[in-house]
């Protein structure tokens, strides 16, 4: 029975006689005797069921099917030849795609630079991004969705025997509040509606207590999206024996501090948020010690392909940055 599809050796046949134009000098060109290429190439006639070459005693001329077959046939050889060094790509990690979740707060300073070092060194890897929280995350990972995550710690505890965590950077809470609230700190005497003596005093990095904005209603993430985040803000307060009132909550960090500059209220937000620049918003250092937020890379333990491995690796030199180098343990619950 004939196979249902030629295979590569045919189709090279095929094109070299059809450059040739003549069986013997295409048999010399491919170390060959005549017959064997003769039955060959009528064997792939047959099994595409057309002709492809029209034969006389002293010719040999390509039909109209075979001369329109010819260019598809040379892509066709192109790209199997192609195979062999696309697999030692991605067999180290040079090529293929990599799918990676990150949480928003990320995207303000962790993420681009990641991203920028890792495409420069592998510049044919596909990247495939996706904006999820941590708890998010997890259940995207163990159920294999994804390849790896940027989380903040810690991470829900149900899948951490599957999970390994790589701390890249601790950074700690800044208060984000309203350039009006920024200002009556500033001078507490002031009306509302009246202008500060000190323009600039609004924008100075001095401390601020938590007790001081104690009564400012607290923009937040919502417990059920972000649990370790939302608990880590709750303890700040706890600390200081203060009890947040809970004005609005919001899933994006972005629309957090649009909140903060709509006068809703301020926010705890990290460090990097600095970098997301919002007319009406100032963000101050706070004066009491609160824990640092931890953002690292979370990945199957039991899947780590060659795209995966050379992410991996540049998340390590980033960690190696903050003094953080080598740091792989379970992810903390």
């Amino acid at each position: 029975m004939l196979p249902a599809t030629p295979d590569l050796r045919q189709l090279r046949y095929f094109v070299t006689v059809a450059e040739e134009m003549h069986f013997g000098r295409a048999a010399r060109r491919l170390s060959m005797t005549q017959p064997p290429l003769s039955q060959a190439i009528r064997a792939l006639e047959e099994t595409l069921g057309v002709e492809l070459f029209a034969r006389t005693k002293r010719t040999v001329e390509l039909t109209a099917v075979g001369a329109d077959l010819l260019p598809e046939v040379r892509r066709l050889l192109a790209s199997a030849e192609g195979l062999r060094p696309l697999a030692q790509s991605l067999a180290r990690g040079e090529a293929g795609a990599l799918s990676l979740a990150f949480v928003s707060t990320a995207d303000y300073g962790l993420l681009p630079q990641l991203l920028r070092d890792f495409g420069a060194r592998y510049p044919r890897v596909r990247l495939e991004l996706t904006e999820a929280t941590s708890d998010v995350q997890v259940e995207e990972l163990t159920a294999g969705r994804i390849d790896a995550g940027l989380a903040i710690a810690p991470l829900p505890s149900r899948h951490a025997a599957q999970l390994a965590w790589l701390p890249i950077a601790r950074e700690p809470l800044v208060i984000a509040m309203s350039t009006d609230t920024a200002a009556r700190l500033a001078n507490p005497a002031r009306h509302p509606g009246e202008a500060s003596a000190d323009p600039r005093a609004e924008w100075r990095d001095t401390p601020i207590s938590l007790r001081d904005i104690a009564d400012e209603p607290l923009v937040i993430f919502p417990r059920r999206l972000a649990p370790g985040f939302y608990d880590i803000i709750m303890d700040c307060y706890g600390v200081t024996g203060l009890a947040p009132r809970i004005g609005q909550e919001a899933i994006q960090m972005q629309t957090i501090v649009s909140l903060v500059s709509a006068g809703m209220g301020v926010a705890l937000v990290p460090q990097s948020l600095r970098n997301l620049r919002r007319t009406g918003v100032v963000y101050r250092p706070l004066a009491e010690s609160v824990p640092a937020i931890e953002t690292g890379l979370v990945w199957r333990t039991a899947e780590v392909s060659p795209v995966l491995a050379g992410f991996i690796e540049i998340a390590r030199a980033h960690a190696a940055t903050l003094d953080m180098a080598d740091a792989l343990v379970a992810p903390r619950l």
